[in-house]
């Protein structure tokens, strides 16, 4: 898929600005649908609309905006046009209960690593929130932090070393897993 030819050197090409901000709009689009596959057939539709109308799009700093509402206004069309069809049935049906971890256990759990991130220097909470809790790389945490690469992956080192021995957190995770 070629982008539309640009006006200007500064006018990203379409192709440019999906693979810059899909991953963004993806997440916006699985906002308004419940299904994964939904939300991808979503923003399909939503970057056709945005691809076609390319040339006429003036200000190419809101392309965001533009987008968002071309997901949104697609998403309002195709909840418009939905068809309901209702089967009536002597019993309703309930899916197999499927075996896993208790959700109050895991959220437990959760409660545990973050009073125990709490724990942390400042510093290196900073850093450990960027990278777990944010999933940013090391090269992003190091940008947002003013540091080194190397810089992260030590205090980052240190900090996931203080949580292995944090004498509660280890309590807490055997309680769990009992």
């Amino acid at each position: 898929m070629g982008g539309a030819p640009s006006a200007s050197p500064s006018v990203p090409s379409f192709t440019s600005y999906v693979r810059q901000r899909g991953p963004v709009l993806l997440r916006t689009a699985r906002s308004l649908t419940s299904d994964p596959c939904d939300a991808e057939d979503l923003l399909q539709t939503a970057l056709t609309k945005t691809y076609l109308a390319w040339e006429r799009i003036e200000d190419h700093r809101a392309l965001d905006g533009y987008v968002r509402r071309a997901l949104i206004n697609t998403r309002t069309s195709q909840w418009r046009k939905r068809r309901v069809d209702e089967f009536a049935c002597e019993e309703l049906p309930e899916p197999d209960p499927v075996p896993g971890p208790d959700p109050a256990e895991h959220q437990a759990m959760r409660d545990a690593m973050w009073r125990a991130v709490l724990k942390l220097p400042p510093r290196q909470r900073a850093m450990v929130v960027l990278r777990y809790y944010e999933d940013l790389s090391e090269a992003q945490t190091a940008a947002v932090m003013g540091v080194s690469v190397g810089t992260v992956k030590s205090a980052v080192s240190r900090a996931l070393t203080k949580l292995r021995e944090d004498p509660q957190l280890t309590a807490d995770a055997l309680d769990a897993a009992a």
